[in-house]
């Protein structure tokens, strides 16, 4: 095994000890400046009884209350702002269920700071300042190209941000310029591999790592990516609110993504009471901002379920470990890295005058990339439609769906009644994806 690089080994290899001093000191600092700053977080903390001298460090973080997507879309878009506006210098949007995005704000120190941590995970995956990163997540809102590229350039590779599509200048780079380093959903990365050996430019390619996230993904998807590009695959993860990509990252173990707990404390809770569950135990994350200026969110529930485990690491470093999410506790899905609620595209229909029975069909197809339909019922009068006219109101829905959501899935107008009814709770989403 080659020997493992850290880039900020005072931090990923530091003593527990002195790792939990940090973020006693940084969690006080944060709970205090919030509560002058924000009144959102002021009137939670008020209610909760809360005040910010209660807060001596890590033991005292379950007096705090927790933070919503709900609580983030009720105060869209300034109401969990810390900083002056002048003091921003980026923001980066997830999808919204009803038009209501959530949007984070970042100074120059956030930038720095999240870069930093996806230059961790460039480096846990072996990459140099002698590395060509290829950055084929998207950019723009989606934090993914944005984080990586940032953190490729704190290496110092060679950094091509390519953005997601257009395989064909993909492929044209990736063996022109010697791409080492590839970055992109693992959907994509298995569409590519599928379309390199296609072409017979398996040898032309130099990948030796691929660093994939944003999307759930098997292992059996990932030694088929590694088989196919020939290069070792890792994980990555992170979300809009929390920073993006790079709140915790695979090191050459691949045993769980160590979280970089200089700036982040993770938390295991039970779902339904909100107990904070000891450690090794399967719960619902909770992640606390203890280094963010403009956006440090503080017992943000994130709605994925995992376990986190502090143990000895082959890498050598001493920073705790999150498995791989296995589900999560409301209803939102992952399909090809896009947030998709169910409430989304029941605006949708009601907006474009449909009844709200539907069903979400979700799979993964042969090239490992997430197929995405949706049966719709029509109403009864539009049931008569010609062929014709039904053709041209799917179309119309496709539109409207990927307006709504930022990626198209397939449209099938159903006959009334025909999606089944079941007792209690309707089903409303088929995940068939085996991962």
């Amino acid at each position: 095994m080659a020997q493992e690089r850290y880039f900020r080994p005072e931090i990923e290899c530091a003593d527990p000890a002195q790792l939990r001093k940090i973020q006693d000191e940084r969690l006080v600092a944060t709970v205090k400046r919030v509560y002058e700053k924000v009144p959102a977080y002021r009137r939670k903390m008020e209610q909760a009884g809360v005040k910010p001298a209660d807060i001596k460090g890590v033991d005292d973080l379950h007096k705090l209350p927790f933070v919503t997507k709900a609580d983030l879309r009720d105060e869209y878009p300034y109401g969990f702002l810390a900083e002056p506006l002048e003091n921003c210098v980026r923001i980066q949007s997830t999808s919204g269920t009803t038009g209501r995005r959530v949007v984070a704000f970042y100074t120059q120190h956030d930038v720095d700071m999240w870069d930093d941590c996806c230059a961790r995970a460039i480096t846990a995956a072996g990459g140099t300042k002698e590395d060509v990163c290829h950055v084929s997540y998207g950019y723009g809102l989606f934090t993914g190209g944005p984080g990586l590229n940032g953190g490729s350039h704190k290496v110092g590779c060679l950094t091509l941000p390519m953005s997601s599509g257009n395989t064909d200048r993909q492929i044209q780079f990736m063996t022109d310029l010697g791409s080492t380093i590839l970055c992109c959903t693992p959907s994509y990365a298995h569409y590519l591999a599928e379309s390199i050996n296609e072409r017979g430019q398996r040898d032309q390619i130099k990948l030796k790592a691929g660093i994939f996230g944003a999307e759930a993904w098997s292992e059996e998807m990932r030694r088929d990516i590694e088989q196919k590009l020939g290069l070792k695959a890792y994980d990555i993860y992170g979300l809009t609110e929390i920073a993006g990509p790079g709140v915790s990252f695979e090191c050459s173990a691949q045993s769980g993504m160590h979280i970089n707990e200089d700036n982040f404390i993770a938390e295991i809770i039970d779902p339904n009471t909100g107990e904070v569950l000891p450690e090794g135990t399967k719960g619902e994350l909770v992640f606390t901002c203890i280094n963010k200026e403009a956006f440090p969110l503080i017992r943000y529930r994130t709605r994925d379920i995992c376990v986190l485990k502090r143990e000895k690491c082959s890498c050598g470093r001493t920073l705790i470990k999150m498995a791989k999410p296995m589900g999560r506790s409301d209803d939102m899905l992952i399909i090809r890295g896009v947030n998709v609620f169910p409430s989304q595209i029941e605006t949708v229909l009601m907006n474009c005058g449909y009844p709200a029975n539907y069903q979400i069909i979700v799979d993964r197809g042969s090239n490992h990339t997430d197929t995405f339909d949706i049966n719709i019922e029509m109403t009864p009068e539009m049931f008569g439609d010609t062929v014709r006219d039904v053709a041209s109101r799917e179309k119309e829905l496709v539109a409207a769906m990927r307006a709504m959501l930022g990626i198209s899935p397939k449209i099938h107008l159903v006959a009334p009644k025909s999606i089944e009814r079941s007792e209690g709770k309707a089903v409303r989403v088929i995940d068939r994806r085996k991962i």
